[in-house]
C-alpha cells in the first residue's frame, strides 16, 4: 500500500483499538524524536478532541522538548509536562548499587527514567480513560532496544509493524518538521547518547534485514543474536504448563 492508505488505515486502526478498550482517547509521550512524532499526529487525526501528548523531561536536552513542541503546536496537540528530575534523583539514590558501574551501571539508572515515564503516563491514561499509546517501531522492537515495562509499556503500538524506514516516509507524508525528521535518532537517556551508536549498527543496516535478509554476515550474526536475547522483553510473563 502506497503512504497515504497506511495513514489512513493507522488512524483507523487507532479508533478501532481504543473503541474494543472501552476508552475515549489516546495519551503518549511526546519527545521530540521522530517516531513520536509520527505517533502524536495519527493520534490528533484519530480523536481530535482527545489526544494528549505529554512531555517528560528528565535531565533531558533542551532540544528534545523545543522539537516536541514544535510538533504539538504545528498540529494543535494539547501538551502537558511533568518534570521527573526530582522523583529519577530521590529514585537513583535510594536504589542500591552493586558497584557494577561501569558494566551496566548507566543502562540500568537510565532506564528509570523509561520507567517512570511509563509510570505518568499510566496515571494519566487512568484519570482520563485513555488508552497509552507507543512509539516503538518494528526495528526497535525486533532488536529489544526498549526499555521492558518502560517505554515497551503501552496499551497499543501503531508502529509496531513499520521498519525506521517507513516511519521516515510517513513523517514526511504527515508534515513532521523537517529538522526532526533528519536528526539522528536517539532515546535521550544520557547525553550525546544516540541510537545508532548504542546499537553498534544503522537503521538501514537493520531495516534491509528485516525486509530482505540482506546484509553483511557480522551484522546478520548480530541482529538474530539481539533477537534470541530480547525475546523475553517480546512477550508476555512466562507461565507454567500445568
Amino acid at each position: 500500500m502506497d503512504t497515504a492508505q497506511l495513514a489512513d488505515r493507522l488512524v483507523s486502526w487507532l479508533k478501532e483499538k481504543v473503541s474494543e478498550a472501552g476508552c475515549q482517547g489516546v495519551v503518549l509521550g511526546i519527545s521530540g524524536g521522530i517516531d513520536s512524532a509520527v505517533v502524536a499526529v495519527l493520534c490528533k487525526q484519530a480523536f481530535p478532541d482527545a489526544t494528549l501528548g505529554v512531555l517528560m523531561p528528565c535531565y533531558s536536552i533542551p532540544q528534545d522538548k523545543e522539537h516536541a513542541l514544535v510538533v504539538a503546536d504545528k498540529f494543535s496537540i494539547p501538551i502537558r509536562e511533568v518534570v521527573l528530575d526530582g522523583i529519577y534523583d530521590s529514585l537513583a539514590g535510594t536504589l542500591p548499587d552493586f558497584g557494577a558501574e561501569s558494566r551496566v551501571g548507566l543502562p540500568s539508572r537510565a532506564n528509570i527514567k523509561a520507567r517512570l515515564r511509563m509510570l505518568t503516563l499510566y496515571f494519566l491514561a487512568n484519570q482520563l480513560g485513555y488508552l497509552v499509546v507507543g512509539s516503538s517501531n518494528r526495528s526497535e522492537l525486533t532488536v529489544g532496544y526498549f526499555t521492558k515495562y518502560g517505554d515497551g509499556g503501552v496499551d497499543i503500538a501503531p508502529l509496531g509493524n513499520l521498519v525506521k524506514r517507513q516511519v521516515r516516509e510517513l513523517a514526511g507524508f504527515l508534515g513532521v518538521p523537517q529538522e526532526i525528521i533528519d536528526k539522528p535518532p536517539s532515546a535521550g537517556l544520557w547525553p550525546g547518547q544516540t541510537d545508532e551508536a548504542e546499537l553498534g549498527m544503522t537503521y538501514e543496516e537493520i531495516d534491509d534485514y528485516l525486509t530482505s535478509g540482506r546484509g553483511r554476515e557480522d551484522i546478520r550474526e548480530k541482529i538474530e543474536a539481539m533477537m534470541a536475547a530480547c525475546r523475553h522483553k517480546r512477550q508476555p510473563p512466562a507461565v507454567p504448563e500445568f
